[in-house]
């Protein structure tokens, strides 16, 4: 079953990840919901001002987002938690609506290269002209920017691939660009 963005849909903020999670969206129906990747996400979130909690433990548990939404590049739960091309074509379309529907100057952060990938397609753009670095920003057109941050998954998060100061950071730079 898919699972649905989540969060204001007037927001200028986007945050774009890989797929729903086994053992989160796909049992909460909610996008980084019950599971690890979320509890760095939502700690962030709240911490500049983008959500009103700093955890979420199920859809029904009074969490909103702030000037947020937060979808991802695969709609459904891919098989081995995995998605394949196939799954990230099928579902470009859903993304490509979510962006071509942002108001105003917007910020996507693309959270993994999967992530970042479906949004430069969603957008119509070369890839070869955006390459995914973390901590990277990509103005794509007169209204979005894109920045780059590696995935908040367990794996790197317990390898130090991704710090919560490294997170932060984005989180940082984020609301600075969304601020100009």
């Amino acid at each position: 079953m898919p699972v649905a963005p989540f969060g204001d849909a007037g927001a200028r903020l986007l945050i774009v990840g890989l797929a729903p999670g086994m053992h989160g969206a796909n049992r909460t129906g909610r996008p980084f919901t019950g599971d690890h990747a979320g509890i760095l996400l939502y700690r962030m979130l709240h911490e500049f001002g983008f959500s009103n909690r700093a955890e979420s433990h199920a859809a029904d548990d009074g969490l909103r987002l702030v000037n947020c939404r937060i979808s991802n590049a695969v709609k459904c739960l891919p098989p081995d938690n995995k998605p394949v091309g196939s799954e990230i074509n099928a579902c470009n379309r859903f993304l490509a609506n979510e962006l071509h529907g942002m108001q105003g100057q917007s910020v996507v952060i693309a959270l993994g290269g999967i992530a970042h990938r479906a949004v430069i397609r969603a957008m119509q753009l070369r890839q070869a002209d955006y390459p995914f670095a973390h901590g990277a920003v990509h103005r794509m057109g007169d209204t979005h920017q894109l920045v780059d941050s590696y995935h908040c998954s367990r794996y790197n998060t317990n390898t130090g691939r991704l710090t919560a100061d490294m997170f932060r950071e984005i989180f940082a730079r984020t609301r600075n660009l969304l601020a100009a």
